[in-house]
């Protein structure tokens, strides 16, 4: 079996987010194997695995993604990275993936992958509710004042004073891992900037970093389901429903987001690094 390894919404190697992506044919031997699946998500250890398999319709495919612990219900950058692959191989676009999350949509054009995915509605925590010390051991695991807490679907989302505090971050892992969310999105607004010359390094809108150790994944590259929240989140505060967001993690990624009411078009480019035979 082909495996790519690619990594997603940068347009240089050895940035973004790696996703490795398997194809199958829908009567291969694997192609509903979860055991197996969970086995070579595992063994790559990358944040995430995407598995792809080829309906009985030009351009349809379900599509599964896991961690090296678990297979979770979304994830943009992998989704990128599919279409990206099949794109490569001639396969003929746009390209709709049956998923846990219902169908997913990609385009592959001239500025990239489009992707169409869900909205996540995001409401402020109830201080009074069930989440009532979410905020304050969310400042305690953060090690930073929490200006604004909420759940985006299965996310929670802090914002926090500016860029330099998302930059900083040294979060305790462990202490994340006992909130009871798929993962901690921590943004802010992005501090201005000169134009660069580099339109990678152009001035964002927003700034955001991922962790999701309760899932594996001590801190993911470039989120794209992350943006599903921080979409509806920072529009109605920016005023505009089209944006500029990076993710700065060490590696740093670049996406393109629209919210187009229940739904979120993602745009990033990607580049494959790896072209390997999986042999297991």
């Amino acid at each position: 079996m082909r495996l790519r390894t690619v990594d997603a919404f940068t347009d240089r190697p050895f940035s973004g987010n790696p996703a490795a992506v398997v194809v199958l044919d829908a009567g291969h031997p694997r192609a509903g194997d979860e055991a197996w699946m969970r086995g070579v998500a595992a063994e790559l250890n990358l944040s995430e695995t995407a598995f792809a398999v080829r309906g009985g319709t030009l351009g349809r495919y379900g599509l599964r993604w896991f961690t090296p612990t678990v297979e979770v219900d979304l994830c943009g950058h992998a989704t990128l990275a599919a279409a990206h692959v099949l794109h490569a191989d001639g396969e003929t676009g746009p390209y709709v993936f049956t998923t846990r999350s219902g169908d997913l949509r990609a385009e592959v054009g001239d500025g990239g992958v489009v992707l169409d995915l869900p909205a996540k509605p995001v409401a402020p925590v109830d201080p009074a509710g069930p989440d009532a010390d979410l905020a304050d051991r969310l400042a305690a695991a953060l090690a930073v004042r929490v200006e604004v807490c909420a759940r985006g679907g299965d996310d929670v989302l802090v914002e926090v004073a500016d860029e330099e505090t998302v930059r900083a971050l040294v979060p305790d892992l462990a202490a994340l891992a006992a909130i009871d969310a798929r993962g901690v999105v921590v943004t802010a607004a992005a501090a201005p900037r000169p134009v660069a010359e580099d339109a990678a390094l152009a001035a964002p809108d927003v700034v955001s970093r991922f962790f999701g150790p309760r899932v594996g994944v001590a801190e993911d590259p470039v989120t794209g389901s992350a943006h599903c929240a921080l979409a509806p989140y920072w529009a109605p505060r920016l005023g505009r429903t089209r944006f500029t967001a990076h993710q700065v993690s060490p590696r740093g990624g670049v996406l393109e987001v629209e919210l187009r009411g229940d739904r979120v078009l993602l745009t990033g480019r990607a580049v494959t690094v790896l072209d390997a035979q999986l042999l297991a």
